[in-house]
């Protein structure tokens, strides 16, 4: 069987965005000056930031939502955007899960509250393989996907396990991981590794898997830190490639030793509406490379550029268009200098 298209399995959930003017201390008010809401979670977002970008091969989405107004208003926005959802699954044990995000209006940094919901019943036993000719399969977020975060004997996680079933059927597997404020990275991320081929993590999920501090005091980027983090990444199993990126760009590693630094684009600040999302975005277009055979170079190009897309909006996906498009935004911004 010839493969082709990316199944996203994980997270699926509704994103209600609300600006505030401040974020508040325990105890005290922050204005809200608007709401809005749209999808999120890796598995929604990042399907649908593909279709909307207009990859020219299947989408599959693979998860668990209630049957509730939101688990219906996913499935409706899947037909829309012709996400195949086949092994979409409803049920009626939990809600739809949802996250109330707080955005700082003049900054954009953003604040999670989350409600697992139908999410956290979603296991590997729901998933059919048989039934997925895609090319490859992402999984995603690894530490908010409560079925897989389990301890293994044999693989070391349930992750671990299921990611190598993954690749016995035939498919290229990638991951993402959420940045939540935890020690379980090395538990739970790191025995999955083994059985990935694309890793694709932001500077906060890498440093933690791997126990380097990418980011200093100052707030600025650790060269070293990230370069040995890539590295270890890499020799914790990863075989083709690894990403790490940051909103000054992301780094590079391949398994046969290339390296490259692709740095974001100059947004000025009144074009960011929102950060919601961005990973995503960026892990949308470098799906979209990887399925198409880019060079690592476009690749990366294809990541920042519609992650700088997605910062025009406070919700995840609203401001994606066709790739060109994207690809338009470096020749209007141009990109910052590089890091290394």
């Amino acid at each position: 069987m010839k493969r082709k298209g990316i199944a996203i399995g994980g997270n699926w959930l509704i994103d209600y965005v609300k600006l505030i003017d401040v974020y508040p201390s325990q105890d005290t008010l922050a204005n809200i000056s608007s709401q809005s809401h749209g999808n999120g979670g890796c598995a929604y977002t990042t399907l649908k930031d593909l279709a909307k970008l207009g990859a020219p091969f299947p989408l599959f989405g693979l998860g668990l939502i209630g049957k509730d107004p939101a688990g219906q208003q996913i499935l409706d926005d899947c037909k829309k955007l012709k996400i195949n959802t086949g092994q979409l699954r409803q049920t009626d044990k939990a809600p739809t899960s949802y996250t109330d995000v707080m955005t700082v209006t003049s900054t954009g940094r953003r604040t999670f509250f989350h409600n697992r919901g139908a999410n956290a019943r979603w296991a590997p036993k729901d998933v059919d393989l048989k039934k997925i000719p895609a090319k490859i399969f992402h999984l995603g977020y690894l530490l908010l996907l409560d079925q897989f975060d389990q301890t293994d004997p044999q693989y070391g996680s349930v992750a671990a396990r299921f990611l190598a079933s993954v690749q016995k059927a035939g498919l290229k597997t990638s991951i993402d991981a959420v940045s939540e404020d935890s020690n379980r990275f090395p538990t739970f991320v790191k025995p999955a590794l083994k059985f990935v081929d694309y890793c694709i993590l932001n500077e906060i999920e890498a440093g933690r898997t791997t126990g380097h501090k990418i980011r200093t005091l100052d707030q600025k980027i650790d060269i070293q830190a990230l370069k040995d983090s890539t590295e270890q990444l890499l020799s914790s199993g990863v075989s083709e490639l690894v990403v790490i990126h940051f909103p000054e760009g992301a780094y590079a590693m391949t398994k046969k030793g290339e390296t490259l630094f692709q740095p974001s684009l100059k947004v000025p600040g009144e074009f960011i509406k929102g950060t919601v999302g961005a990973g995503d975005a960026f892990a949308a277009g470098v799906l979209y490379g990887l399925h198409e055979g880019a060079p690592l170079k476009k690749t990366l190009e294809f990541g920042v550029c519609t992650a700088a897309v997605s910062l025009a909006h406070p919700t995840a996906s609203h401001s994606i268009i066709k790739l060109p498009g994207a690809l338009k935004l470096a020749k209007k911004f141009g990109y910052r200098g590089s890091l290394l």
